[in-house]
């Protein structure tokens, strides 16, 4: 009975400020707080407040329970090693994974040969004149030497 009366003078007092809202030429600000000020007595009538009321209870009686019960804080460890454990074996699985996919790329995995790295052929385009009538591949000389030296 006071949920229903503290929820109609809500309502009321919404739409007498709406109501001087629209007095004041401001239509489209009047109709947005005339639509706040029903919410109170369309949760009511919906039985929305006391649902909401109930999980609060509900809530409020879990959290008293959760400080004075050990139970509950052993129910949170478990909860917490059973993640840890999931997050361990995906963490394990994604390198496992990740070194087999290496080993395949390299060519160590067991019963596969090793290639002979490439050595670098002779060229099949010829070099292109740059602006200055300078060779283009001259200007990668010294990135091929660095290659060279490493054996690339």
């Amino acid at each position: 009975m006071l949920t229903a009366t503290v929820c109609v003078a809500l309502s009321g007092a919404g739409l007498a400020v709406a109501l001087l809202t629209a007095w004041r030429r401001r239509f489209l600000r009047a109709v947005r707080v005339a639509a706040v000020s029903l919410l109170p007595v369309g949760l009511y009538l919906a039985g929305l407040i006391t649902m909401f009321r109930k999980i609060g209870e509900a809530v409020g009686d879990w959290a008293a329970g959760l400080v004075l019960k050990p139970s509950v804080w052993l129910g949170f460890a478990v909860l917490a090693l059973a993640v840890l454990l999931y997050l361990i074996a995906r963490l394990a699985s994604g390198r496992s994974g990740r070194r087999a996919e290496r080993k395949a790329a390299a060519g160590t995995e067991p019963g596969t040969a090793v290639a002979p790295a490439a050595q670098p052929g002779p060229r099949q385009v010829e070099p292109k004149k740059t602006k200055a009538g300078k060779n283009a591949s001259s200007e990668f000389d010294d990135i091929e030497a660095i290659l060279r030296k490493h054996g690339i």
